[in-house]
Parts: C-alpha cells; sequence; structure tokens
C-alpha cells in the first residue's frame, strides 16, 4: 500500500493506492475513511488493476476549503482534478454513500472521463424528488438523521459527545447483525475528530439540503440527465440507511444509456463493500474487467 496526495486548487487530499493497471478510484462516504476499500484493494491488485481511495473533501485540515463549501459539486469537480492529476484520461468510478452521489454527479458531468460505474447503497437521485414520496415514504422515517444534522450545534454536540457513540450508533443501524471491527470503528472515530472534520461532514448535508443556491440547481440539472456511463449498482438486502428496494423503484434502465445492472447481496447492510467483501469484490471485478 502506497500513499500519495492529490491537488485541486489550494486543497490537498491524501489517499491510499495499491497495484497497477487500470484505475479503480474508490470514494467512501459518511461517517468513514479513505481505509474504507481496505477489503477491496488487494483483489483489485490482484486482477490488475490500479485501486485508489482518496480522503473526500473536508475528511482531513489539508482538504477543508476556507469558504466552507462542501456542495456536492465541489467534490464533483474534486474527483475530475484527481483524474486529471492521474494523466490517465478515464477510470472506474466506484462510490459508497455520498461518494455514490458524487459519482452519479461526476458520471453525469464528464461521461467520457468514466470507464465504468460502479455505486454502493445509494440508487440514482435522478427520480428521487419525483418517486420517492409515491412510492416509499417510509425511507422519510431512515433518514432522520439528515434533518438532525441541520441543527447546528446542537447536532455538533451529539455527534461528537461519548466518544462518538451516535457515529457508532449509526454504524450499527445502518448494518444490522454485522460486528463492526472495533479498529476500524475507532480509525473513524479518529478521522472525524481531527480538527475540523466533523464539521465539514455534517457540511455535506447541510450544503446539500439548500434547494435554491446556484450549485443546487445546477446539481438538478445534471441528476436529471440519462447517463452515458456503464452503471453497476450494488445495495444490501438489510440496509438501515437506504432503503434497499429503493433500488427497485428508482434506478430505471431508460436512465442508462450504456447499460444498468443492480446487485443485491443478501445479508449484508450500508456497508455492503466491507460486510460481504468477498460477494462484492466479485461483482466489482467482472464489472470493471468487462469495461
Amino acid at each position: 500500500m502506497k500513499e500519495r496526495t492529490f491537488r485541486h486548487g489550494a486543497l490537498a487530499f491524501s489517499a491510499l493506492e495499491s497495484g497497477e493497471g487500470p484505475v479503480v478510484l474508490c470514494l467512501h462516504g459518511f461517517p468513514d475513511h479513505a481505509r474504507s476499500f481496505r477489503s477491496q484493494w488487494p483483489a483489485l491488485a490482484d486482477a490488475g488493476f490500479r485501486a485508489i481511495s482518496p480522503t473526500m473533501r473536508g475528511y482531513e485540515p489539508s482538504s477543508q476549503p476556507a469558504d466552507g463549501d462542501y456542495h456536492i459539486l465541489r467534490m464533483a469537480e474534486d474527483v475530475e482534478a484527481f483524474i486529471d492529476d492521474l494523466g490517465v484520461s478515464a477510470v472506474h468510478l466506484v462510490g459508497h454513500d455520498w461518494g455514490a452521489v458524487v459519482s452519479y454527479l461526476v458520471a453525469a458531468r464528464t461521461p467520457e472521463r468514466l470507464l465504468s460505474l460502479t455505486t454502493i447503497a445509494v440508487p440514482n437521485p435522478k427520480r428521487v424528488e419525483r418517486e420517492l414520496l409515491g412510492k416509499r415514504p417510509s425511507q422519510l422515517l431512515k433518514s432522520w438523521y439528515m434533518m438532525f444534522f441541520q441543527l447546528r450545534g446542537i447536532a455538533d454536540y451529539v455527534v461528537e459527545r461519548d466518544d462518538f457513540a451516535f457515529i457508532e450508533r449509526l454504524w450499527r443501524e445502518w448494518s444490522p447483525g454485522w460486528e463492526v471491527p472495533r479498529d476500524e470503528l475507532d480509525a473513524v472515530k479518529h478521522s472525524l475528530a481531527q480538527p475540523g472534520v466533523k464539521k465539514a461532514a455534517l457540511g455535506y448535508y447541510r450544503a446539500f439540503l439548500h434547494p435554491w443556491s446556484a450549485s443546487a440547481r445546477e446539481t438538478r440539472e445534471l441528476f436529471s440527465k440519462v447517463l452515458q456511463v456503464p452503471t453497476l449498482a450494488i445495495t444490501g438486502a438489510l440496509d438501515g440507511c437506504v432503503d434497499t428496494r429503493l433500488h427497485d423503484d428508482l434506478m430505471h434502465p431508460e436512465d442508462f444509456a450504456r447499460g444498468l445492472r443492480v446487485e443485491r447481496i443478501e445479508g449484508a447492510g450500508h456497508f455492503v463493500h466491507q460486510e460481504k467483501p468477498d460477494v462484492f469484490n466479485r461483482l466489482l471485478i467482472d464489472w470493471v474487467r468487462r469495461h
């Protein structure tokens, strides 16, 4: 495993890298960090790929912008800068949770930069506003934390209280029945405890729920597009954060001009790539090999 640094303007992003070959760029979500894909690195390297996991915007002091802008549009721009930094024409993009949302946005903005797209746990945002309430209103209850995070000060205090017990609760509720490795959970808490990281992580949710900003309007327009990247969407059947049935409701083949494949992994929750790495890795490696 090697370490490297990506740059986008004044920001610096640490990353972990393994293997040689076509690039598979892996984007983590919340509450997580770059080690989220530790079970994928060796499998991808053995299969002849170069796996790279960057730390996402704000998850370390060096990547926290002075203007505090954590809109997903900025994250998409970060990813495009990473690809430029690598000096390759295109990559395979893999995203989990927020990383998945950002990945859909990159696919809409610059499809020519992607060989393939693999999303984990989150379906295509294209139809969420039109179809979520009608088909799966129960998801609003699962998403209670997104509204709670809008309570500046209160949410910040609760998230960090008792050694980030709130974060541990989310992991256990989102992946029910999975015994989260203690050392990995401690590593996530350590990441969130770095200066500015907790505020940045909550900033993703705060920026996303401001629908009238210029960034929000541009993002809605991009999400309305038909994607021109072959897409594999993987969901855990037990996901306690994003109802797995949303992949049935919202993933429409006509929204994916170059193909869509949806795979549901039984016995896994929100962190499916960590919970069932053998099953997940077979699906991922088969997909990137095909493209």
